[in-house]
């Protein structure tokens, strides 16, 4: 065996040895803004996409949101979402499906966000859903919707 061969064999023995590595889930931020490039009173980014057991970390950029689940928006067997006013906020959401969040103060000037866990196979649950809010939140909603 060359020395090249021999190191590699103990790099393996060595690497089993330890047995799996578990996997790091990812975070994706969610910014709760008054202003931004793309408008007034928004989350940012408006839609994240992220695979089931990652993190969103919601942060509190500027005073004055919350992040709430939207009635209806949610996977089935997920939990709700609640983040207060003003607080960041760090879940783990392990239900595939899309989840609708809105800021309550601000949904009527189309505050509104959705988080893709995994393949969206719920998206006429969100529009059928989307009919409930105010114009702005489900025109927004609805433009989202489309992105995917």
């Amino acid at each position: 065996m060359t020395k090249a061969g021999l190191g590699f064999a103990i790099l393996a023995a060595a690497t089993a040895a330890l047995g799996p590595i578990p996997a790091t889930a990812a975070e994706t931020q969610i910014q709760m803004l008054n202003k931004s490039p793309v408008g007034r009173f928004v989350y940012l980014p408006q839609l994240a996409r992220i695979a089931p057991g990652d993190t969103v970390k919601f942060v509190a950029t500027h005073k004055g949101h919350d992040a709430v689940s939207i009635d209806g928006m949610l996977p089935p067997n997920a939990e709700t979402i609640k983040v207060p006013f003003n607080k960041n906020a760090t879940l783990t959401l392990s239900e595939p499906g899309i989840y609708g969040v809105k800021c309550t103060p601000h949904v009527g000037l189309g505050m509104v966000a959705l988080i893709m866990v995994g393949e969206p196979t719920d998206t006429d649950t969100i529009k059928s859903a989307s009919g409930k809010l105010p114009p702005k939140a489900r025109q927004q909603i609805l433009a989202l919707l489309a992105k995917m």
